[in-house]
């Protein structure tokens, strides 16, 4: 396949050179990623000013733009390339619960699944980062597969991965998104107290045996199948009701 690989930490991330490394073993891979760290872009595209791709070496690219940009552009743009299949990260960090809404690695394979691809963002679940080649043979062997998995056109698949040695992976699980407590509240600057920092996410709240926290803790790779469209269809009957009568 010849697959296109962006994220949100910036072209020179360890986790995106880990993941072209293991996907390049079996397939053909361009890299067109932010030229920094663009983490929490969620689905945001740069409307305000032109975008300038910069070549960085063969099949390597980064441009001053979110992860969606980064996509959006590769597929819709500069390149003349054909791709099969988008893949985003591997994140350092967390992508679970309500993390996807913010996340930038997310979003980048949404963008791809606009675009008509099947599309699968990978993160390396700890803030410790010590296990990227983990994450690098769980990619390579989720996007070996992917041909196999009859996904519906619509599905966007979120992998999280344990920051563990390979061999103390327990396997995979097909797993719910978990939830999170309120974000901590916002903290004022040390040096100049009328500006802010956003808080840290919140703790887990919903993190219960089927949920993508569960699974991480226990040494599980966590795959959740992510929906695009947000539509709450149980509630149009509730909502058409209510403005009938206004």
């Amino acid at each position: 396949m010849k697959i296109l690989i962006s994220n949100d930490d910036g072209y020179q991330a360890e986790g995106i050179e880990t993941l072209a490394q293991y996907l390049s073993k079996d397939h053909e891979v361009v890299v067109v990623a932010p030229n920094e760290n663009k983490s929490a872009a969620s689905s945001s595209l740069t409307l305000n000013q032109a975008l300038k791709p910069k070549k960085i070496d063969t099949n390597i690219y980064s441009i001053d733009a979110t992860p969606s940009d980064c996509v959006h552009l590769a597929l819709c743009g500069f390149l003349e390339d054909e791709f099969d299949l988008v893949v985003t990260g591997i994140n350092f960090g967390p992508n679970l619960g309500d993390d996807v809404i913010y996340s930038g690695t997310v979003a980048g394979a949404i963008e791809g699944r606009f675009l008509g691809l099947p599309s699968i963002a990978i993160s390396l679940a700890s803030w410790e980062g010590k296990h990227f080649e983990t994450a690098g043979k769980v990619a390579q062997q989720v996007v070996n597969s992917i041909h196999t998995s009859q996904l519906s056109h619509d599905t966007v698949l979120n992998v999280n991965v344990p920051d563990v040695d390979y061999h103390k992976l327990q396997g995979f699980q097909t797993t719910r998104l978990g939830k999170r407590h309120m974000s901590e509240p916002s903290i004022p600057d040390k040096h100049d107290p009328s500006v802010y920092w956003i808080g840290e996410n919140g703790k887990e709240a919903d993190n219960g045996v089927g949920t993508d926290f569960h699974a991480i803790v226990n040494n599980y790779v966590s795959v959740t199948p992510l929906q695009i469209d947000l539509t709450k269809y149980n509630e149009i009957d509730a909502v058409s009701h209510w403005l009938n009568q206004m």
